[in-house]
């Protein structure tokens, strides 16, 4: 039971707006709403990424939510006003509570409440009444000794009729309270000055301000640049291999805000390891770094969780990336039966015009990445019509979505293998719209069959759909190649038609052979994309031809009860003209006919799917990367914290102050010792403590077996 129950209650003081206010801060309630509110907003900060460019946000979320999370602070929450403004609150009310409490648990660890009445300790929930068969004085001694042997403090106050003592133990509970909620204002002031608010405090007081252009960081202007006394900041310093960088990159929504370093860091080495299933293993980076001021040269080696310190500055190993590794490509024309082949240099990072094919307007490409190791799962199935085999029994919904799908789909276990490198491109047009591409430089074996793997993507979040290309006996992609242009050839095509023709008319039906070859005409003409269903009939922007324009015609012009017959014969006189189009672009590249062989087969099966795949390719050209030089950058994070021994302080102090108010449990015991008779002394005696518990009942039958007392 309380102690203020033993004393008259003082009278309220007179209610004002003032002290309701203080009353309000201080509050417990208030401060953990407030808390509440803090630990819901970051994890929402920890759910959304932070800092990124608004692009990204409006890709994530749309435009109209992108904008309205925009101007709540969702995409920088640690330095948004109404969080700023809510740890303030915490902080003023955390304090508010340390300084109205205070006072009181030093006044109660001072104090031992020997004052009680002695008819008081009959309200307590813990209660004995005995005696001692001693007189007052051995009584209080005895009393005394036993309390100081069990580790009670004990204190006697010797009244006209008796002698009250009063004992306390675990008086580190009240310690606790201080301690924890100290440690919630430490780290609040911690987070606050190493957060946004002091970056964007001197951007205003310094005239700074974001930059929202491209280009060397070395062009950047002084206006946009933040100078090396800079108190507290937190930034990206990406450093390519064989270079130095001395200037860190902080992140805004709406552009960067560069930070000047009082040195350089020179990346000598970056060292990276991968697990079995391509994820890095350990990253690693040689640097040198050059003090501005002294000229002085340390070489360190950073690593995750290792992070070196120079000039208060930690530098953190964060990631790593393409360095700007030099490419050598081929582009592979697809949409023209005269183009050709040619050579393009590039690096990682940087971009030239292309043509789009057409002679009007130009491709910008941009080289966007080099991954050296891509571990994929290529467990193969069993069930072979599963993985599109046979064309004739292809559903073109499904085969699209198989072909066009990842180059590692199957529901098989995983078998994980190392399958060579790959690049990224994008290709942008003069909207400055574009689509992302990813190619790997080896062809993958999948479904037991060795292709090349052409990756699109029309947006950033969603995955890449693969095109599959063939190899041909030389493993390479020339022969899918010359069947891909020659489709383009109006003469190749009326050539492998009458070839098809005259190879299938039976011997006794000459009169066959012109229908068979108009047939195997029109079908490589749909197959092509060169014709629509209707002649004359406009062909879809966005991609025609390949099975769907098949299937197509056979929807609009044959009736649904002759479909299912027509589809096999048109995919017959399909097969068997694309073979004999394949059989003569090999002749004119003075190649030997193909054999007739079950290698021939699969290939051309695979050839007949990519082929109808790529029609739908929205690129002119193929890129095929012939060889890489790569260069590796390692992204540093460095940052200056000063309040960051504030938040280690605070968290020694959350600890200390969690583990006394849960582990230590503040307890009073008061005996009352009344001389009834020179031998004999009666006792009464309580006990309460801050949380009952059943250890407290064992406490106070141990507190009597040791004074044993007498009933």
């Amino acid at each position: 039971m309380s102690d203020e129950l033993l004393s008259p209650q003082a009278p309220p003081p007179a209610n004002s707006a003032g002290r309701e206010l203080i009353d309000l801060l201080s509050s417990m309630r208030f401060a953990i709403t407030v808390f509440v509110v803090i630990i819901i907003a970051s994890i929402t900060g920890t759910v959304v990424r932070q800092h990124e460019p608004l692009n990204n946000y409006v890709n994530q979320f749309g435009p109209f939510w992108s904008e309205l999370f925009g101007k709540v602070g969702l995409y920088t929450i640690y330095g948004a006003w109404w969080f700023l403004v809510l740890l303030a609150f915490l902080v003023v009310s955390t304090t508010l509570c340390i300084a109205r409490n205070a006072p009181k648990i030093v006044h109660d660890l001072k104090t031992y409440k020997e004052h009680v009445r002695e008819q008081s300790l009959q309200a307590h929930h813990h209660k004995a009444i005995g005696s001692l068969p001693v007189s007052g004085e051995t009584a209080l001694g005895q009393v005394s000794a036993v309390l100081d042997q069990l580790g009670w403090k004990a204190k006697a106050q010797v009244r006209p009729n008796g002698t009250m003592v009063a004992a306390r133990r675990g008086m580190a509970n009240k310690i606790g309270y201080l301690s924890a909620h100290s440690a919630i204002v430490l780290i609040c002031l911690g987070g606050l000055s190493d957060g946004d608010i002091v970056v964007k405090a001197l951007m205003k007081l310094q005239g700074k301000s974001v930059y929202t252009g491209a280009g060397l960081v070395s062009e950047v202007p002084a206006q946009n640049r933040l100078s090396p006394s800079n108190p507290s900041f937190r930034g990206t310093l990406p450093v390519p291999e064989g270079g130095r960088a001395a200037t860190a990159i902080i992140n805004m929504p709406d552009g960067v805000v560069l930070q000047d370093l009082p040195f350089d860091v020179e990346l000598k080495k970056f060292i990276v390891e991968y697990y079995q299933t391509g994820m890095p293993k350990l990253f690693a980076s040689d640097i040198a770094i050059r003090d501005h001021a002294t000229g002085k040269i340390t070489e360190h080696t950073v690593k995750v969780n290792a992070p070196v310190i120079h000039d208060g500055i930690a530098i953190y190993q964060s990631s790593f990336d393409d360095g700007g590794s030099k490419l050598k490509l081929t582009a592979l024309p697809l949409r023209s039966a005269q183009a050709k082949p040619f050579a393009i240099e590039g690096a990682v990072g940087g971009g030239t015009l292309l043509s789009n094919g057409n002679g009007d307007d130009k491709l910008t490409l941009e080289f966007s990445g080099l991954r050296v190791i891509n571990v994929e799962n290529l467990a193969g199935g069993k069930d072979e019509s599963a993985s599109g085999a046979d064309v004739r029994k292809v559903d073109l919904a499904d085969a699209l979505g198989k072909h066009l799908g990842s180059g590692a789909k199957s529901n098989t276990p995983k078998t994980l293998h190392n399958v060579g490198p790959s690049f990224s491109y994008r290709l942008r047009d003069a909207a400055g719209q574009a689509r992302e591409y990813n190619n790997y430089m080896a062809p993958v074996e999948l479904d037991g069959q060795r292709v090349f793997l052409a990756g699109v993507r029309d947006d950033p979040n969603e995955s890449f759909r693969y095109l599959r290309i063939p190899v041909d006996e030389d493993m390479g992609m020339d022969g899918w190649l010359r069947m891909r242009q020659n489709l383009a050839d109006p003469v190749m095509r009326e050539g492998a038609a009458h070839q098809y023709a005259v190879a299938a008319t039976p011997g006794d039906k000459p009169q066959m052979t012109p229908q068979l070859e108009a047939t195997a005409k029109r079908a490589l003409a749909l197959f092509a994309g060169v014709e629509g269903v209707k002649p004359g009939e406009a062909l879809p922007a966005g991609g025609w031809g390949g099975l769907p324009a098949l299937s197509q015609f056979i929807e609009s012009e044959v009736p649904a009860a002759e479909r299912q017959r027509v589809s096999e014969v048109l995919l017959r006189i399909l097969n068997g003209s694309l073979y004999e189009l394949y059989k003569l672009g090999r002749e004119r590249a003075n190649l030997a006919p193909p054999a007739g062989n079950e290698a021939t087969q699969a290939f051309m099966t695979q050839a007949v799917l990519s082929l109808s795949d790529s029609m739908y390719y929205p690129a002119p050209v193929l890129l095929r990367l012939d060889d890489f030089t790569q260069i590796q950058q390692s992204v540093f994070q460095v940052t200056r914290a000063p309040g960051q021994k504030l938040v280690y302080l605070g968290a020694i102090f959350l600890i200390i102050g969690v583990f006394a108010m849960l582990y230590v449990k503040e307890r009073r015991v008061w005996i009352w010792l009344e001389p009834t008779s020179p031998d004999n002394t009666r006792v009464r005696m309580a006990l309460s403590s801050t949380r009952d518990s059943p250890d407290t009942g064992l406490v106070f039958e141990q507190l009597k077996a040791a004074l044993q007392l007498k009933e």
